[in-house]
């Protein structure tokens, strides 16, 4: 007796409705569930995509942990502070590397950029510098000429850079001393420093301004000894990270800060996973205005099975049990819907990540269109799930109780 109702909703779902406009009505609302659900799983793993590509685009210039100081600027015992990093079991390669602000001048043409002092030999393991040259000229570990350093595309382009064998001449203010206006020259160090090759990374905080050079460079350009504004570590191949982190932060102490890879790009994570998470909560409201749809259906479907109702009525059928039958009809519209949206946004972002018919331009002209990012999880299948339960049992609510109201007419 219990599976009745089911079965009558499913006649109904099936059945040719006495009014065309009901039938048209019901394959709309089906329709329209399946589209907006589909366009979640499809918007889901759109960002999914996003977030491997900016994880796989950190894997060539960010290290696997980096030690910090927690107050000031520099580590003053840099040099020092990395060797007793490298004798802990599970890491390969710990380096001092030096960031600060100068100001270079080519040509003509001046603009500020990042210097960024590094160990070469070691930084070339610690991070995929040598994989970012674009020019065919040589890593900077393998630079003959004096004061060699790798420019990044963007000052390449900015300073019209593309003769190697004129100097680029480095201006870094002096941090201690008073400025004299007489004579501005003496509040700079200035030397003269020649590109090895030019490097792309696709990351525009490297991008942009960057010179990587040999950290004894700009010590002397910064007036720096042994300092490091930072250490950073590679570990060695299957080493549990988060437990290598533990274990430098309790060798060395509260007055530095250890992070990894994830942590150092916490905010452009943090941002994918706002914009993914805000997109997921508009197409659900979208996704609640097509359920509207459905009601309208069952309204229509209750008004057009009141002889019926009152046939169900005289065969012994409870009030409850011909509500029940409304419900399961909003039951069985609002999965076929999901089913379908689920179903189809799979299989369009399956072959999207399998074949990559819908492409991006790329920002090179000479560089071939990339193929869109898109990454399937099962975790966001299962999520999208959530808004149709919760339009389901909305759905089947009001159709019972506008079922009941009629029976009570």
């Amino acid at each position: 007796m219990k599976s009745i109702p089911f079965i009558i909703a499913l006649r109904y779902l099936f059945g040719k409705k006495s009014h065309s406009a009901v039938n048209a009505i019901a394959l709309v609302s089906v329709a329209g569930v399946a589209v907006a659900t589909a366009a979640v799983v499809c918007v889901l793993s759109v960002f999914n995509g996003f977030h491997s590509v900016l994880t796989e685009r950190l894997d060539t210039l960010s290290p696997d942990l980096m030690v910090s100081p927690r107050e000031g600027k520099t580590i003053s015992n840099g040099d020092s502070l990395a060797i007793e990093i490298s004798k802990i079991k599970g890491v390969e390669v710990a380096t001092p590397t030096l960031t600060d602000n100068a100001l270079g001048f080519f040509n003509g043409r001046e603009t500020p950029v990042t210097l960024k002092g590094v160990v070469p030999e070691q930084y070339s393991k610690v991070t995929a510098i040598d994989s970012l040259l674009v020019t065919g000229g040589v890593p900077l570990k393998d630079a003959e000429t004096s004061n060699p350093v790798l420019l990044s595309i963007g000052l390449a382009y900015k300073l019209v850079m593309f003769d190697y064998s004129k100097p680029l001449m480095v201006f870094a203010p002096k941090r201690t001393g008073r400025f004299n206006p007489a004579n501005p020259a003496a509040a700079f160090v200035m030397d003269s420093v020649y590109v090895a090759d030019v490097f792309q990374s696709m990351q525009d905080s490297y991008d942009e301004n960057t010179i990587f050079t040999d950290i004894s460079l700009v010590r002397d350009l910064l007036l720096y000894d042994r300092e490091a504004s930072a250490i950073e570590i590679k570990a060695a191949p299957g080493t549990d990270t988060s437990r290598l982190l533990g274990e430098i932060s309790a060798l060395i102490g509260p007055e530095y800060i250890v992070k990894d890879r994830l942590m150092l790009q916490q905010l452009n994570f943090r941002m994918v996973q706002i914009e993914k998470w805000m997109t997921f909560l508009l197409l659900f409201f979208i996704l609640i205005i097509a359920s509207f749809n459905i009601v309208t259906t069952l309204s229509m479907l209750v008004l057009e099975k009141e002889d019926s109702m009152r046939t169900m009525s005289a065969i012994g059928m409870s009030r409850r049990q011909i509500a029940g039958v409304f419900r399961w009809e909003s039951v069985l519209v609002s999965l076929f819907g999901g089913i379908i949206g689920l179903t189809l946004g799979t299989i369009l972002c399956l072959i999207q990540e399998k074949f990559g018919f819908i492409t991006i331009v790329n920002a090179d002209p000479d560089l071939p269109p990339v193929a869109y990012p898109v990454m399937l999880k099962m975790t966001d299948l299962a999520i999208t799930t959530i808004p149709i339960a919760v339009i389901t049992a909305i759905c089947a609510w009001v159709a019972g109780a506008f079922a009941k109201s009629r029976m009570n007419g």
